[in-house]
């Protein structure tokens, strides 16, 4: 494991930070593998992630060392398999069973937004800002949308890709990017009411929970009903929430 994202075990909760502070937190390929990994393993260890960055922001985008260099385009299935470590990232804080709580204190750009958004409930600082930078670069960013898609309405998501704007803390909450947005000196604060209510919640309900958000918005509405109906007898007989 690198020293490029930080990983403490504290008790039953994961804390997770992306660490190059120098660099906005911008995150290599090499760095998004190594995060998917530790998402994809914390269920065995942890009832709950804690993701921020180091510094003064949250995440800058993708990092690339020593630039991108100038290359042909690459054949299709060639980039489809260098882009799969981002989807393959994306896709872990979706298939982890347990809550991912993100800490934004300040930029959170292009792929950094996207992790914002992918994270189960997000507070922010009022310093804040959001962007998805990638049409400003001649970049398609269906990339970044897929991460979006199921977290920000049509119009928001529409917006933000093709205005390139960079908005602040309470513009991402109202398009439901974020969940909470404090005050900077707060943020610390604000965090730890969360924990301390994920602390206390018993660990079948928080997941089954996730479970619903993430597999009920692609069922047709009597699906979903007839899905909750399952869940809420089953998760709610267990003896682990009469403890």
């Amino acid at each position: 494991m690198s020293n490029e994202i930080l990983v403490q075990q504290d008790g039953p909760i994961l804390r997770v930070t992306l660490n190059r502070p120098e660099a906005g937190n911008g995150v290599s390929d090499d760095m998004a593998g190594e995060l998917a990994g530790i998402l994809d393993r914390a269920a065995d260890t942890s009832q709950f992630v804690v993701l921020r960055g180091a510094g003064s922001d949250f995440c800058t985008g993708r990092w690339h060392a020593g630039g991108r260099a100038p290359e042909a385009p690459p054949e299709a299935l060639a980039l489809r398999r260098r882009n799969e470590v981002i989807f393959n990232c994306y896709g872990a804080f979706r298939r982890t069973p347990i809550p991912i709580l993100g800490v934004v204190q300040g930029q959170a750009l292009g792929f950094g937004c996207a992790l914002a958004a992918l994270c189960d409930i997000t507070i922010a600082s009022d310093a804040a800002k959001f962007q998805l930078p990638e049409m400003g670069h001649n970049i398609m960013p269906t990339m970044a949308m897929s991460a979006l898609v199921d977290r920000v309405p049509r119009k928001a998501l529409m917006y933000l890709v093709y205005s390139t704007a960079v908005i602040g803390a309470e513009r991402a909450l109202s398009c439901g990017l974020v969940s909470e947005v404090v005050p900077a000196g707060q943020l610390e604060e604000a965090v730890q009411k969360i924990c301390a209510a994920l602390l206390k919640a018993p660990r079948p309900a928080t997941s089954a929970a996730k479970e619903y958000a993430r597999v009920a918005l692609s069922m047709d509405l009597q699906g979903a009903i007839d899905f909750a109906r399952n869940l809420h007898a089953t998760i709610n007989s267990s003896s682990e929430l009469r403890k």
